[in-house]
């Protein structure tokens, strides 16, 4: 066996592993479809390869050599179309399938060229090319793209080159003179060795993407309260005090609102599990409406949550709180009867020089149940000075 042979045996090998480690990925419901889309586009490259390898065993190979172009050019648009969709960019189908139907043409009518003609093998690498180009223009587009986005750019980009490239290496090195020959060529053990760099490269940086991907999601599950779509109380303390230390050495203001829920087991009382749910969903609601980018908000507890506001003293907190507070008091819950009306109280406190998380988190403890005791439905500001959540916790009041 030729060095080449040994090398498309190698990347038949190789392929057909990208195609069950991709077939494997798709299991997760994240990147299920780009996945499914990638694991088939690798078992194509294997077809190819094996249809490539027996092109040197048979007497009249037009037909085997045309299958293998349709089965390669085949495989690199569904790779294509499999980071497009991961990316979410939407697949230019008529353009993919005019392209295809072109190229076949195409390749039946440079047959019979000369093999050692540039010009032919720049025909027969032309379609290689415009695919790739087409899916590399198309993820340039994409909006924040991160480190490894642009490294699979780059290599997308580099794969069409490599195609433009080739008719280079088959006019210096010689393609063989029939199609028999090409596996015992010099410049097949180019082209395949530079075709079994790309296959790994771009089949790695694939799968790291998709596996980053997962991870990212994953995480983002498990600091998201399913019920709001907010953080829940593990993303929120994750994320507050990288805030706070941060308005701290910047001098800048920030404040924190702590909001709970009035008469919350009054309202499971008359309706039922079901109806607190939608009365959380609908006050989580009017938060995620009036918050900034800035603003971390999170459930923290059953019918607790608090939204931290950087750049914002408390006069502009408790304007914050206001608006909230009147907004939600004066709508109905969609789903409840609609004369049906519902109230949260609210603690204001502003972050101060040396405080902690904890410090800042306490002041508007304090001043969300002295709200509660002042009859509920309002707003308080915590005093400067205070830290001690001792006194609140004598005397909670029913919520």
């Amino acid at each position: 066996m030729s060095a080449a042979g040994y090398i498309l045996a190698i990347n038949l090998l190789v392929a057909g592993l990208f195609a069950g480690a991709f077939g494997l990925i798709g299991t997760y419901d994240k990147v299920r479809v780009p996945a499914r889309w990638i694991a088939l586009s690798f078992l194509l490259a294997a077809a190819n390869f094996a249809v490539e390898w027996s092109v040197s065993a048979v007497d009249h190979p037009r037909l085997v050599v045309f299958t293998a172009f349709a089965i390669s050019l085949a495989g690199l648009a569904v790779l294509n179309v499999g980071i497009l969709k991961h990316y979410a960019v939407p697949i230019p189908w008529r353009l993919l399938a005019g392209l295809f139907v072109v190229s076949l043409a195409l390749n039946l009518a440079i047959y019979d060229m000369p093999r050692a003609s540039f010009l032919r093998v720049l025909l027969y690498q032309a379609p290689y090319v415009a695919v790739q180009a087409t899916a590399a223009l198309l993820l340039l587009r994409v909006p924040d793209k991160r480190p490894l986005d642009l490294a699979l750019l780059g290599l997308l980009a580099a794969g069409a080159l490599h195609f433009l490239a080739k008719p280079f290496f088959a006019v210096v090195f010689g393609a063989g003179d029939r199609p028999q020959s090409y596996v015992d060529s010099i410049y097949a053990l180019i082209s395949q060795s530079m075709g079994a760099v790309l296959i790994v490269a771009v089949g790695l940086m694939i799968a790291v993407i998709l596996v980053r991907d997962l991870l990212i999601d994953a995480t983002a599950k498990s600091e998201t309260d399913a019920l709001t779509g907010l953080l829940n109380r593990r993303g929120f303390e994750q994320r507050v005090p990288q805030v706070v230390r941060l308005m701290a050495e910047t001098r800048l203001p920030a404040s924190i609102v702590l909001c709970d829920l009035d008469h919350f087991k009054m309202v499971n009382d008359s309706y039922g599990h079901a109806g607190g749910d939608l009365v959380i969903r609908a006050f989580a609601a009017r938060l995620a409406e009036a918050r900034a980018e800035s603003h971390i908000v999170g459930r923290i507890g059953g019918e607790e949550f608090a939204v931290l506001l950087p750049g914002a003293n408390v006069a502009a907190a408790r304007l914050f709180a206001e608006g909230i507070r009147s907004a939600f008091a004066a709508a109905a819950v969609p789903g409840l009867p609609e004369t049906m009306r519902f109230a949260a109280s609210f603690g204001v406190a502003e972050l101060q020089v040396h405080d902690t998380m904890s410090d800042m988190l306490r002041r508007a403890d304090i001043a969300l149940y002295a709200a509660k005791n002042a009859g509920r439905n309002r707003v308080r500001v915590a005093p400067p000075g205070a830290r001690d959540g001792g006194e609140r916790r004598a005397h909670r009041p029913a919520r």
